[in-house]
Order: structure tokens, then sequence, then C-alpha cells
């Protein structure tokens, strides 16, 4: 048990820990956890899209592909030009006596693969977090986000991600609460009870 509550004190790190890109993006912030969240729940929704994944692996290995980083910080692009990172091995550490630990490195070796349908869809689900934070921070007004975007989309590698994306593309980021909703912002929410 000590080791599983060693292990949760330890990701609960990656809720502290910065995606570093957006130093360089200028705008937007998120911690690798919030990320992680996101990505696993993007991948559900690519699994479910393509019939002969397995689901459950291909969550499973988004909300584990940046689990080193609690040891090792994220480093974006720039940082990994001069610094080099063993994730092999703080991800090793890390599930170390852990139960399903194996499962946790196996996980992580088969996302940095891409080799597998599952592993495609993960590194595709990884991608799209981050377009869909760079779709809304061009459309806060951030003009280098678009062209962060082109380059993203370029790495996705199923044709569903690919689709999605050009949809997000499409789509500005406030529609889900936004569009459509005149009554709500002329009359506000007590008259619209009111009348339902």
């Amino acid at each position: 048990m000590r080791d599983i509550v060693n292990f949760l004190f330890e990701v609960g790190i990656l809720k502290k820990i910065p995606r570093s890109g957006y130093k360089f993006l200028g705008t937007g912030n998120e911690s690798v956890a919030e990320h992680s969240f996101r990505v696993a729940l993007i991948a559900y929704m690519l699994a479910k899209n393509e019939v002969k994944s397995d689901t459950e692996k291909v969550v499973l290995m988004s909300l584990f592909h940046d689990l080193h980083e609690a040891r090792t910080g994220d480093h974006n692009y720039v940082n990994k030009r001069y610094v080099t990172v063993d994730d092999d091995k703080a991800v090793r550490d890390l599930a170390q006596g852990l139960p399903g630990g194996e499962e946790i490195v196996s996980l992580f070796h088969e996302f940095n693969s891409r080799e597998t349908l599952e592993a495609r869809l993960s590194q595709d689900a990884d991608q799209l977090d981050f377009i869909l934070e760079l779709k809304r921070q061009q459309d806060l007004g951030n003009r280098s986000a678009a062209k962060w975007m082109r380059y993203s989309v370029k790495r996705l590698i199923t044709d569903t991600a690919k689709k999605l994306a050009n949809k997000i593309i499409k789509t500005d980021s406030s529609d889900w609460w936004f569009k459509d909703n005149e009554e709500l912002w002329v009359n506000g929410p007590d008259k619209i009870k009111k009348h339902k």
C-alpha cells in the first residue's frame, strides 16, 4: 500500500507542473494533469470511432503518456534541443513496485512507438488536445496560435483525428455555451426558466 500511496502523491505533482510550450506561444497555460485529463477523454472519443481499437488501452495509454513528467518536468521542443531527459528511466522508477506497474511501462513504450492503432490514436489525442487549446487561444486573439495549429495538424496520423481537427478549426471555441443563446443573453436566466 505504501508504494500506491507514494505513487498517488507523486502523480499529484502533475497538477503543479506547467506545460512549458505556452511561454513561447505567449498566452495560455495548463498543468500536465489538466492536459492528460482531456487527452484521455479525446482518446476515448477517437477509440469509439475506430471499431478495431481497444478503447480501454487507448484511454489508459493517454492517461499515462506524461506520467514521467512528475519526475522530469515538461520539456518543449526548444528545451529538447539542449536537454537530454531519460523518460524511460523516470517511468520505470515511478512504476516500480506498483500493481500494474509493468503495464504502465509497457503502455508508455507502446505510446512512443506509434506502431499500433492504439498508440496512433493516443498520439493523435495528445495533438488534438493541443489543437483545441491553440484554437481557443486563436479565438482570444493570439495570432501565433494559427501557425502553431498548422504544424500540430500535420502531426496527426489517423483519418478520424484529421477530420476532428478540421471541425475544431472551423468551430468557435465558445460555441458550446454562447452560440444561439440570444434569449439567455437578452433576458437573463430567470426569464427563460419562467417561460418553460
